[in-house]
């Protein structure tokens, strides 16, 4: 598991100079991303994707629990009620019918993830309406300190915005 961490820079200049520092510090491009107002040069930064800027990944998920469980119930009732052959029940209906419920689950609900905002950067909205730009950095648990301190040290401008803990070791 990674830790992400955040941090506020007053411009996009501020921005390149942390990216430039970061990779210095071995810190992988891919894991740095940066989120800025509508319109702002991002050249040479590592802007944040649908992964960072969208609810993607929680609705899928949901879309998967709720879409199996569903077909899990259609395909129990289908297998009970309505056998294909014989009067024995078809549970391989049933395990087909949950396993293609959660698929169109996933993929429905992931079509509607992609366009809600990431519940995780609500609290940097108006930060970033303002023109600030908005770092995130995925980091092994040690060495979040050190490149805490890179930022202390070397950015006075920035604005520690916050971490957390439980962020995947994927995207």
């Amino acid at each position: 598991m990674k830790r992400r961490i955040y941090w506020l820079m007053p411009d996009a200049a501020s921005a390149r100079r942390v990216m430039h520092d970061l990779v210095q510090a071995r810190v992988d491009a891919a894991h740095i991303h940066f989120a800025g107002p509508e319109g702002a040069d991002m050249r040479g930064l590592h802007a944040a994707n649908v992964w960072q800027t969208s609810d993607l990944v929680h609705a899928a998920k949901s879309g998967l629990v709720i879409g199996g469980a569903v077909g899990a119930v259609a395909g129990l009732v289908a297998a009970l009620a309505f056998p294909i052959t014989g009067d024995a029940p078809q549970w391989e209906v049933a395990a087909a019918l949950a396993v293609l419920g959660g698929l169109v689950g996933t993929w429905s609900s992931s079509m509607i993830g992609i366009s809600i905002p990431s519940p995780r950067l609500a609290r940097f909205e108006s930060a970033i309406l303002a023109g600030q730009i908005l770092v995130m950095v995925d980091l092994p648990p040690a060495r979040v300190a050190e490149i805490e301190a890179l930022f202390e040290r070397t950015h006075p401008e920035a604005r520690f915005a916050g971490e957390e803990r439980m962020v995947p070791a994927f995207p």
